[in-house]
């Protein structure tokens, strides 16, 4: 584990504890204090402030990188040129260079390369997935919402544990929530476009809308896909209401719609699947709601077993950063973005 901040703490310490195939090997973290006390409550064999010094470790067959966004690419870079396979935090990065820059060392290395958007290890979402591909026959419509609420902090606060911090930890330059539009598209925009790519496949254009009022903020997307389907996506921060976040689909021999809950109560997402072939609602139980144990657990059948890749790949992370950046753009403009010739980041 590279970093052992708020998300290492709250997801990724556990998730790995806790997976059927993974142990929490070494934790790396520059602020002694903090590898202190997560070394004495995580228990893992090694424990390093150096992080070259756990990448020569010949133990360590995989990192996952846990730390600010603007680290996530060059650490992970330095893992794949240890010989390490990598399973880096959303947004894989800041950039579409950047991401393009990983895609393609990921590519030469052979190694796996997992992007931790954990939403694609949900049951429902897999369940919804699946029927999709297999019953749904040809999709004409996708509409896909993510509204973070004004009480998550509160709600949360009930089921996460304490997050030890520590003023030693490394961070990058200025205060990434200074700008609170670039903040929002990357810490959920990419979740929002990585299922909605999961589900309805390839996005080819993307046009947005924004509108801030009373400390809120909307982006309203028109998206195009690859298959000719049409979608709607919508971004709001933060909506005065529970957790909103779920997705409706429209296809030849049936519909989806799904709820997605607050990813911290670990509940998988409640999908009913209407199938014109037999006129039934089919719906998962989705007893696992683990997503990031899952995701683990993925990542090292990738690793182990050669397995298809459950979870996000690199070409993933890099349409989902395409994607953001084709948002921005699209919202200062008014225009149309194809993002195959979206630049820069958001």
């Amino acid at each position: 584990m590279l970093g052992a901040g708020p998300i290492a703490q709250a997801a990724h310490f556990e998730a790995c504890r806790k997976a059927k195939n993974a142990e929490l090997y070494a934790i790396c973290e520059v602020a002694e204090d903090l590898l202190e006390r997560m070394s004495a409550i995580q228990a893992p064999r090694k424990a390093y402030a150096d992080y070259d010094a756990m990448l020569a470790d010949p133990n360590v067959d995989a990192v996952i990188v846990a730390i600010a966004d603007q680290f996530h690419v060059p650490m992970a870079l330095e893992a794949l040129e240890a010989g390490k396979h990598v399973l880096v935090e959303k947004p894989m990065g800041v950039t579409v260079e950047e991401c393009e820059q990983l895609k393609e060392r990921a590519e030469a290395t052979g190694l796996v390369v997992q992007v931790g958007t954990e939403k694609r290890f949900d049951e429902g979402i897999a369940f919804a997935h699946d029927f999709v591909r297999e019953e749904m026959g040809e999709m004409i419509a996708l509409k896909a919402w993510y509204c973070d609420s004004t009480h998550r902090y509160t709600m949360t606060d009930a089921v996460q544990p304490v997050i030890e911090a520590s003023e030693k930890s490394k961070r990058p330059e200025g205060d990434p929530k200074a700008d609170l539009r670039r903040y929002y598209i990357l810490a959920h925009a990419s979740h929002l476009l990585d299922t909605a790519r999961f589900l309805g496949g390839e996005i080819e254009a993307i046009r947005t809308r924004f509108v801030e009022k009373f400390g809120a903020y909307c982006w309203f997307s028109e998206v195009g896909f690859a298959n000719g389907s049409l979608g709607h996506l919508d971004l709001t921060m933060k909506v005065r209401m529970d957790w909103h976040e779920g997705f409706q689909i429209y296809g030849e021999h049936g519909s989806v719609v799904g709820k997605t809950y607050n990813p911290w109560y670990y509940k998988s997402s409640e999908v009913e699947c209407f199938s014109e072939r037999d006129g039934q609602y089919h719906r998962p139980l989705g007893a696992d709601g683990h997503f990031f144990r899952r995701q683990v657990e993925g990542f090292a059948e990738a690793i182990l077993e050669g397995a298809p890749m459950r979870g996000a790949n690199a070409e993933d992370g890099l349409a989902a950063m395409r994607g953001m950046a084709a948002m921005t753009r699209s919202a200062e403009t008014g225009e149309a973005v194809r993002l195959s010739d979206v630049e820069g980041g958001v």
